[in-house]
């Protein structure tokens, strides 16, 4: 993805800021239990910044576990919904690669669904100057179960339809990719987990990613006329079983 491209489809986001906090699926337990086994520490009362909340879907959980949390969001559509939903919970304007935050404040830097809207190699050393030692990194991705019959020929219809495989974008996350400058060394684990959402939820959802945002509404709508039809002859109930892998990266400073 080029820099351009990233930076317009980061900004989709703002005019759908209501549909993505309405329809994308949060995080399981297990993976917040992934994270503490990997850091070596308990998110209760742990200082925690994470950066590009968005509508604060994993802020909310982060701060329902018990850490101390601040989040850290440039957009104005996705801050002002964050605000209304999580108006106990702080929030600064700003992006990873010139982070708002004191050095040495947090113990964890958190990125969910967030950290390919950066530059790596600017977001690294931030979340470094951050960090206080012992600290940690921890990016995550929701990303397609595509061992699921249904959803892999859904990822292929989406793909020969915009030209771009959503769901390779996110399952290549790893550790080269993650850090660029190779002054972190990532842990890797996968957290399976699925929820029961009806069918037209399901489509908001699908319509919240920013490859449909860009591309405007009369497009988006055609294609998801046409999905609609093909999942009601997987589930004609109308409900459908979302199943995710959470592909979570994270490292310890020194």
């Amino acid at each position: 993805m080029t820099a351009s491209a990233r930076t317009t489809r980061a900004h989709s986001f703002n005019a759908a800021a209501a549909q993505y906090a309405a329809n994308r699926p949060s995080y399981p337990p297990a993976l917040l239990d992934a994270i503490e086994d990997l850091a070596g520490r308990p998110l209760t009362g742990a200082r925690v910044a994470d950066i590009g909340a968005g509508t604060g879907i994993a802020t909310a959980l982060l701060h329902a576990r018990g850490a101390d949390v601040i989040a850290v969001e440039p957009g104005d559509g996705m801050a002002a919904q964050f605000r209304g939903a999580h108006p106990d919970i702080p929030i600064v304007r700003g992006d990873g690669n010139t982070l708002p935050l004191i050095t040495a404040s947090v113990d964890f830097v958190t990125y969910a669904q967030a950290w390919h809207w950066t530059d790596p190699a600017r977001a690294v050393p931030e979340a470094l100057r951050v960090l206080r030692p012992g600290g940690a990194l921890a990016l995550w991705w929701n990303t397609d179960a595509l061992d699921v019959p249904w959803i892999s020929e859904a990822a292929d219809r989406t793909a020969r339809y915009f030209g771009v495989n959503v769901s390779a974008e996110k399952r290549n996350a790893n550790a080269r990719a993650a850090d660029p400058t190779g002054r972190l060394d990532f842990a890797r684990r996968e957290v399976r987990w699925s929820r029961r959402v009806p069918l037209d939820t399901h489509l908001a959802n699908i319509g919240s990613h920013s490859i449909f945002l860009v591309h405007g509404e009369e497009v988006t709508a055609a294609y998801l006329a046409e999905e609609r039809e093909h999942l009601l002859r997987t589930f004609p109930d109308g409900i459908v079983e979302e199943v995710y892998e959470v592909i979570l990266l994270l490292a310890t400073t020194a």
